[in-house]
């Protein structure tokens, strides 16, 4: 009988085993699942034969468990479907999967494009009316949790839409993250409400403003390193900042963005005032008062 491997988001690898299994005739729900201690071979022995219906099978949840290569082997020989959920297996666990059996892949989205992505695709299926900007709502709020989005989704098919993001903000009620270079690129472009509001959000999030500080020191080292390449001269892409700056292609555009916008002067005058909240706040300034003065600063 088959050994089936699912790997992946553990949200999605869940919703696809069952998705799996029913195909096959089996139900998840009525199947045994062995998880944590329990995932032994003592354990584990009595599910792997068939009952006295023909055939069955078991659900093996691999979370914080390391077994050996003798309970793969008896997984990879049992008379009856063995389900196995795994979320990241080694390259020799993996090879076991393939070797006896199937692996079954849920690779999350990664970026919250991809996650608005996922979102939408998800309401479109259960004909929910989302937006788009709903959906991108969601992917700001909830990030890799796909199952706490899952949820929500199951709430707002409970209710009349359609859903803008504005509905949906009233249902799930929680404001997204706040994101420095969101908080950085809306102050360099004369949006100081927006800026400080990012700011905001990061502070009630839980953030350190002294590691905020420094998170401000560092992405406005790289602004204004990529002000320094763009006057060498030529076109400074993406790719070229973050080979020159070392630094992943991320930061290196996020930094190219603000650095547009700016001229040497101008960075220098903010490097000037981000020094000067520094010290404020290691004299002792209330550090939420120095960095919201400060990011004002930036957008003048």
């Amino acid at each position: 009988m088959p050994l089936i491997a699912f790997t992946g988001n553990r949200f999605l690898a869940d919703e696809t085993l069952r998705d799996t299994l029913r195909a096959r005739g089996l139900d998840a729900r009525s199947l045994p699942r062995v998880a944590g201690e329990d995932v032994t071979a003592d354990a584990l022995g009595p599910h792997l034969s068939p009952g006295l219906f023909g055939d069955g099978g078991v659900i093996v949840d691999l979370e914080s468990v390391k077994p050996d290569k003798a309970l793969l082997e008896l997984l990879a020989g049992a008379a009856v479907t063995v389900a196995v959920l795994d979320e990241s297996p080694p390259a020799t666990r993996l090879k076991v999967y393939e070797g006896r059996g199937e692996v079954v892949p849920s690779p999350a989205p990664a970026k919250t494009g991809d996650v608005a992505g996922w979102v939408t695709t998800r309401a479109k299926k259960t004909k929910l009316p989302l937006d788009r900007d709903a959906s991108l709502y969601l992917a700001e709020v909830f990030g890799a949790d796909l199952s706490g989005i899952a949820g929500e989704l199951n709430k707002l098919a409970l209710l009349d839409g359609p859903f803008t993001r504005e509905a949906v903000q009233r249902v799930v009620g929680r404001e997204p993250p706040g994101d420095s270079f969101a908080m950085l690129g809306a102050a360099t472009t004369g949006r100081p409400g927006e800026a400080v509001t990012q700011l905001r959000r990061l502070l009630a999030s839980g953030e350190d403003p002294f590691k905020l500080m420094g998170a401000v020191v560092w992405q406005y080292s790289l602004v204004a390193r990529c002000v320094a390449l763009q006057q060498e001269g030529g076109r400074v892409t993406e790719q070229v900042a973050a080979q020159r700056l070392g630094v992943k292609p991320y930061p290196a555009k996020k930094a190219l963005e603000v650095a547009r916008r700016l001229n040497e002067a101008k960075i220098r005058t903010h490097l000037g005032r981000i020094l000067d909240a520094d010290l404020a706040m290691k004299r002792g300034l209330d550090a939420g008062v120095a960095l919201e003065r400060l990011i004002v600063q930036l957008s003048v």
